[in-house]
């Protein structure tokens, strides 16, 4: 009988074993991973904004082991809502869907979809509609770093650095008159006048996020009329700023991403103008809330806003920074960076409260 109830019980213990070992390998599956996709009302290659989004993908697949992809929508707007419907019905777990211009489809799809979670970026849903409880909105104080650069850029143009010429000129080319863009503009006049408050800035508006040939028309004009530094704020668009910075032998300011290490090694001239870059950490951000989602910990169901503290934005810090710069120039930067962060310095906005 002992004999028995010997065998019974190892027969239990072997078959537990068997199917504790086969649920794990069944979690282990690539199908049962995180899926995650971001879409992008866009193309890859415009070296800021939407390069770092994807990089943010690049980074959760690294670090968390998720299943992760990457779709660019292209520049054809009636293709977006249909495209993110398509990924809906898909088995992405989350949907990555950035920028105002996606805001309505967003907010029409999501409740359409409640098993699905979505994130947005550089936008917020409009949460009173109700229903958006599986949205997740990522929004930036581009101002607080604007302020930074603006600063810098005064510093530069009131300077006897090499290319500074002696008017008290920058400019500003954004992509669109649109209140995010705004956002950086307020910001990076803030910070400028915050210097020197005889300082002008030359403001121009491309209307487009895609169109190098209409930046580098834009910012040569500003260059001609006495600029000799300007702050690139439109994607795509902006890569013409920095094309008319090397053509001009002036200097510029890249956005979103570190846009001196996009250039060193392909046209290391190029990167040579670039002092640095008001960096719009869309990587960093969507790395975070990736990993909040996995802890179980992302508020879904409101918007975020990431400054300076949270290392939403920042400013480059890299070997041409350091190398153009001047180390008093860059103390200064550092010191208004601490004044933000300890409430001293209270950034203007292009949002209402």
């Amino acid at each position: 009988m002992k004999k028995i109830l010997a065998s019974i019980l190892i027969s239990v213990l072997v078959l537990s074993f068997v199917t504790m070992t086969a649920c794990k390998k069944e979690e282990e599956k690539p199908g049962s991973k995180l899926k995650v996709v971001l879409y992008l009302n866009g193309t890859l290659g415009d070296k800021s904004f939407f390069d770092s989004a994807n990089r943010g993908i690049e980074m959760a697949i690294q670090d968390f082991g998720i299943e992760g992809k990457t779709i660019e929508g292209g520049n054809d707007s009636s293709r977006w809502e249909p495209d993110l419907e398509q990924l809906c019905q898909g088995d992405w777990d989350i949907i990555i869907a950035g920028t105002w211009q996606l805001q309505e489809s967003l907010e029409k799809l999501a409740p359409k979809y409640p098993d699905k979670k979505f994130f947005t970026y550089d936008t917020s849903v409009d949460y009173s509609k109700g229903n958006l409880g599986n949205i997740y909105s990522i929004l930036y104080k581009q101002n607080e770093s604007s302020f930074l650069v603006g600063a810098l850029a005064a510093l530069v143009t009131t300077s006897d650095m090499p290319l500074a010429n002696p008017e008290k000129i920058i400019g500003f080319l954004g992509g669109m008159d649109i209140p995010v863009i705004n956002d950086f503009k307020v910001g990076y006049i803030q910070g400028a006048k915050y210097i020197d408050p005889e300082v002008q800035v030359l403001v121009s508006y491309a209307a487009s996020y895609t169109d190098p040939a209409k930046g580098k028309e834009l910012a040569l004009a500003q260059y001609n009329q006495g600029a000799d530094i300007s702050f690139n704020v439109a994607g795509e668009t902006g890569l013409g700023l920095l094309d008319a910075a090397k053509e001009m032998k002036k200097y510029a300011i890249g956005v979103d991403s570190d846009q001196y290490l996009m250039f060193k090694d392909s046209d290391p001239e190029k990167a040579s103008y670039i002092v640095t870059s008001m960096m719009k950490n869309v990587d960093k951000s969507i790395h975070r809330a990736i990993k909040l989602h996995i802890d179980g910990k992302l508020p879904y169901g409101q918007a975020e806003a990431l400054g300076i503290k949270e290392g939403g934005v920042g400013v480059a810090d890299n070997e041409n920074y350091r190398k153009v710069v001047p180390e008093e120039f860059r103390n200064k930067i550092k010191e208004l960076e601490e004044k933000i962060l300890n409430g001293e310095i209270v950034v203007e906005t292009a949002f209402g409260e």
